[in-house]
């Protein structure tokens, strides 16, 4: 089964309203869940490192 993390209702909140509840829980959700590490092993590498910017995620 693919992840949806593409399309997450979740995540739409924090790109409108990073200081959402919302969006504030998918921001922290992003840090463990495997189903975001597994969607970001499928992406290419410059759209992995333009997510890694947008988000400040870690490496």
């Amino acid at each position: 089964m693919e992840p949806k993390c593409g399309a997450c209702p979740w995540r739409a909140k924090y790109d409108n309203n990073p200081k959402s509840i919302l969006g504030r829980l998918w921001r922290f959700h992003v840090n463990f869940c495997p189903g975001w590490k597994a969607y970001m092993a499928s992406l290419p590498e410059a759209e992995k490192n333009s997510l890694i910017e947008k988000y400040n995620l870690k490496r």
